[in-house]
C-alpha cells in the first residue's frame, strides 16, 4: 500500500486532508485517482477512504509554494463527489481556504511572526488571491480562542480572510450574461460570478418560504429536478458549457432574513442543500446585496446610500457576517472579508490501495 503524508483539518465548515503538492502525483488523472480511492469516492459513505459521506466532508486542498510575486504559496482545491467516482477542481472552496494559512506556517512554507502572520494566497482553481491573517502568538500557530462560528460547535482562533479579485473568477465577468437578472423558464435570476458563480433565485418563485431545513429541501425531488433544469440553463447563459458533470454554477435561494440579518438563503452544491453557507458563496451573496438590479437588492428594495459595509447571510445553521469594502474611484471595485475558524485534526499518513485494481 502507498503512504501518503497528510493533515486533516477542519476549515470553516468543512473538512478534508490537506497535501503537499509534491507528495501527489504530478500527473492529473493519476492524482485524481489516487484521491478518489484515499477518499472512498463511490460509496455513498465513503466507508472505505477518509471522506465523510458528506460533500462538506469530502473536500481536497493541496497546497504548494507559490511562484507568483503577489502569493506566498498555491492553493488547489478538489472537490471529491460521494457516490460518484469523479472530482471537480474548477470552483475554490473558501471553508477549506481558512485552513491553508495556518498548513502553510506550520509545513514551514511561511514563516511565522509575532501576534498575526498574514498568509498571501493564490487559488489556482480561479487564478485569484486572498490574504489569510492567521493567529500566531510567539510567531507559532494557535488554535486556540473565542471565536465562534455558525455550523461548528465550541471555539477557536479566528482566521480573516479578505478576498482582493474575486469578480469573474471564473467567466471573467461580475455579471457573465451582461445582465443584473435574466429570466429563466419565466422565473428571474441573477448570475452572478464573485468568488463563486452562482445563480440566484427567489425562494418565492419556486413554491418554497426559504427557511426550509436541508433535509426537506434534498427530500423534495419534483423541486430538485426544476432546480437542476435552471442550473444547466444558467451554466449555459453563463457561458460555462454544459454544467450537467460540474458542480458550478451553485443555485441559491434567497429570502428575506427572519433573525435580524440582511438576507436569508439556502445554497446548493448544487444537488444537495449545504447545512451552512460555503464562504465563497457568501462573498457573492453580500455583493448582490449592494449591486443595484439584482434581484436580491430589489428584494431589499433597492440600494442604499451609503452602501453596506456589513451584510450578515442567515442559513441552516446560523448566519455568517461579511464585511464589504469599496475601492477604485467611483468605488467601483468591491472587496469582502470574513472571519473564520480552523483546526488541525489530525497528521501522519494516509494510505492508498492499489488505484487501477479499485478504478476497475
Amino acid at each position: 500500500m502507498q503512504r501518503i503524508p497528510c493533515v486533516l483539518m477542519r476549515g470553516g465548515t468543512s473538512k478534508g486532508p490537506v497535501f503537499l503538492d509534491w507528495d501527489l502525483p504530478t500527473a492529473i488523472e493519476a492524482r485524481d485517482e489516487l484521491l478518489l480511492n484515499l477518499m472512498g469516492s463511490g460509496h455513498e459513505l465513503e466507508i472505505d477512504g477518509i471522506g465523510g459521506g458528506s460533500p462538506q466532508t469530502s473536500k481536497v486542498a493541496i497546497v504548494s509554494p507559490s511562484l507568483h510575486p503577489d502569493a506566498d504559496v498555491d492553493y488547489l482545491f478538489v472537490q471529491v463527489m460521494v457516490s460518484q467516482r469523479r472530482v471537480d477542481s474548477a470552483p475554490n472552496c473558501g471553508n477549506m481556504l481558512c485552513a491553508v494559512g495556518p498548513f502553510a506556517i506550520e509545513q514551514g512554507l511561511v514563516k511565522g511572526t509575532p501576534d498575526r502572520t498574514r498568509v498571501r494566497i493564490r487559488n489556482v482553481n480561479t487564478g485569484t488571491f486572498i490574504n489569510a491573517d492567521v493567529y500566531t502568538p510567539d510567531a507559532k500557530v494557535s488554535y486556540e480562542g473565542d471565536t465562534a462560528i455558525d455550523g461548528v460547535p465550541g471555539t477557536a482562533a479566528p482566521v480573516q480572510l479578505t478576498f482582493l479579485d474575486a469578480a469573474g473568477s471564473k467567466t471573467g465577468k461580475l455579471f457573465p450574461t451582461g445582465n443584473t437578472q435574466d429570466v429563466i423558464d419565466g422565473i428571474a435570476v441573477t448570475c452572478i460570478d464573485m468568488a463563486m458563480p452562482m445563480v440566484l433565485i427567489e425562494a418565492s418563485q419556486l413554491g418554497k418560504r426559504g427557511d426550509e431545513s436541508p433535509a426537506e429541501l434534498d427530500a423534495d425531488k419534483d423541486f430538485l429536478r426544476r432546480l437542476e433544469s435552471l442550473r444547466l440553463q444558467a451554466g449555459r447563459a453563463m457561458g460555462l458549457g454544459d454544467v450537467s458533470d460540474k458542480v458550478i454554477p451553485k443555485p441559491v435561494l434567497v429570502s428575506p432574513a427572519k433573525a435580524g440579518g440582511t438576507i436569508q438563503v439556502r445554497y446548493f452544491m448544487p444537488h444537495n442543500c449545504h447545512r451552512a453557507l460555503a464562504i465563497t458563496g457568501s462573498i457573492g451573496l453580500a455583493t448582490a446585496c449592494v449591486v443595484e438590479g439584482s434581484i436580491v437588492a430589489q428584494m431589499l428594495g433597492g440600494i442604499s446610500t451609503p452602501r453596506l459595509e456589513a451584510v450578515r447571510i442567515e442559513h441552516p445553521s446560523g448566519g455568517i457576517d461579511v464585511v464589504l469594502s469599496y475601492t477604485g474611484v467611483n468605488g467601483e471595485t468591491i472587496q469582502a472579508s470574513v472571519v473564520r475558524t480552523a483546526r488541525r485534526l489530525f497528521s501522519g499518513y494516509v494510505y492508498a490501495t492499489d488505484s487501477q485494481r479499485l478504478a476497475g
